[in-house]
């Protein structure tokens, strides 16, 4: 049974980067009917953030990354939340002491920060320099008798080499005098991630870990406590990390990295969960647009790319556009409600997604395509001659006869083919062409260059409200040219 798993750290925003692992995670394990586990690693408290697990829910809920064990959903593994598993490290720790695989170190905060300085001034690498590892059991005694406190050591092997064997990556080797003897157990009882980690991994019956490349080098430190523990290891896979366009680690201080922010923003998931495939991994087909089930039915670890996958914001947008495409009206229309601007009508909202969906890039865009159809517009003498070309007498003359040739049309004539067959007969009655005439109307009937399909939207407008806009422009035009 194929079980993978994601363990995010609540530590505010839900990432991008877990997104894009968790994505890879659930989909091997939905792909050979395995389990997708999600994992809380709350034991940093320094950097805990109350609320943070139920965002993390949020973002992954919406991205329609479901799981089948987690804190949300309980599971035979249970609890899922490190900080309710403290004992289990602590049990797991003393093990490892007393089978000789770790030890008690009770140096003191200030002796450590003297051998680090020690060793920075020789330029050494600085690394505990095992005082405590070969203290004698009545030293032990004597400490752990007198309360002193202390940390669990891992006992690293001071000679070999520690071989990882990654799917994406190969064989990678780790000298062990390159190594230190990790703490596994905190003073305070909290244990380190490397711990914690591979006590759940095991308990927990993970068999493929699926992280980013930033934990290759941990790697080695982990397969020891395997090795330690006598367990067998799972296979391990280390992704490239998400990058910037100049190449640079995507992080929250420089970079919008909250899935929810994608979400509010108006990205569709399925554009988001498309993109993040096309990171580090390229369909067997070729395809750039595919849907999550396409995903799994093809996805493999050892497809994914070594090169680093570049956050490319225009592509995002592509895909984005293409989906809002795919979306039927009334699906869209659904989409949109957290978009609608004050003020929007129902019924005119109801007829505008057609027009504006083919402009749409993210939902978000909805207000700044729409506004001019149920807020006023604004309008100087400059706009409209800047369109036709001609003086502001000649503009106002043109538009009145419009005006006054639309007035002629009943409500149930006000109709795109008939106000189409309008402006053409206008058209040709003037020494204008068709931009000038048209690009002038459209900003007099919108107050912008840009718009859904001219005479589209007058019908959606309504003939009272467009004989109003086009009367009012050519009043500016007469009153700036008396």
């Amino acid at each position: 049974m194929v079980r993978t798993r994601i363990a995010p750290s609540p530590t505010g925003i839900a990432h991008l980067g877990t997104a894009y692992t968790a994505l890879r995670n659930w989909a091997l394990a939905r792909r050979e009917k395995g389990q997708f586990i999600i994992r809380i690693e709350d034991t940093d408290r320094d950097r805990y953030v109350e609320g943070a697990e139920k965002i993390i829910f949020e973002a992954l809920e919406w991205l329609g990354l479901d799981n089948d064990e987690g804190p949300n959903v309980g599971g035979p593994h249970a609890p899922y939340t490190q900080s309710q598993r403290l004992d289990l490290y602590k049990k797991h720790a003393q093990k490892l002491v007393k089978k000789d695989k770790a030890y008690y170190c009770f140096c003191t905060k200030d002796r450590l920060e003297k051998i680090r300085l020690e060793q920075q001034a020789r330029k050494e690498l600085p690394r505990y320099d095992r005082h405590c590892r070969h203290l004698s059991p009545a030293e032990i005694k004597k400490h752990l008798s007198a309360n002193d406190p202390y940390v669990v050591r891992l006992k690293v092997p001071q000679k070999g080499v520690t071989v990882a064997h990654d799917v994406i990556r190969g064989e990678v080797k780790f000298e062990n005098s390159g190594l230190d003897d990790q703490v596994l157990l905190k003073s305070d009882v909290y244990p380190t991630y490397h711990l914690a980690v591979v006590v759940d991994d095991h308990l927990m019956k993970i068999t493929h870990i699926i992280r980013g490349e930033e934990w290759l080098s941990s790697t080695p430190k982990h397969i020891l406590l395997y090795q330690a523990f006598g367990w067998k290891l799972p296979i391990f896979a280390h992704l490239p990390i998400i990058r910037n366009q100049d190449h640079s680690k995507m992080s929250k201080r420089h970079n919008d990295v909250s899935i929810l922010s994608y979400r509010d923003r108006g990205y569709l998931p399925e554009a988001l969960n498309n993109f993040l495939a096309l990171m580090g991994w390229s369909h067997p087909a070729k395809k750039e647009v595919f849907d999550l089930q396409d995903f799994v039915t093809h996805f493999s670890l050892e497809r994914v790319q070594l090169t680093a996958p570049v956050f490319d914001l225009t592509k995002l947008n592509w895909l984005n556009g293409i989906y809002i495409r795919k979306l039927p009206d009334a699906d869209l229309a659904l989409r949109l409600q957290p978009f609608i601007p004050p003020g929007c009508p129902d019924d005119i909202f109801k007829k505008i997604i057609p027009l504006v969906k083919e402009r749409l890039v993210t939902l978000a865009d909805f207000e700044s395509l729409t506004e001019f159809f149920y807020r006023d517009i604004k309008l100087t003498t400059k706009d409209l001659t800047e369109q036709s070309r001609h003086s502001a007498p000649d503009t106002a003359k043109a538009l009145k006869q419009f005006t006054h040739d639309l007035e002629k049309l009943s409500s149930s004539a006000w109709q795109t083919q008939k106000l189409d067959a309008v402006g053409h007969a206008i058209l040709k009655s003037l020494s204008w062409s068709p931009r000038e005439l048209f690009m002038t109307i459209r900003v007099a009937v919108t107050g912008k260059e840009a718009t859904p399909p001219l005479f589209e939207t007058m019908e959606v407008l309504g003939k009272k409200e467009v004989i109003k806009r086009l009367n009012y422009a050519s009043s500016r035009l007469r009153r700036d040219f008396r």
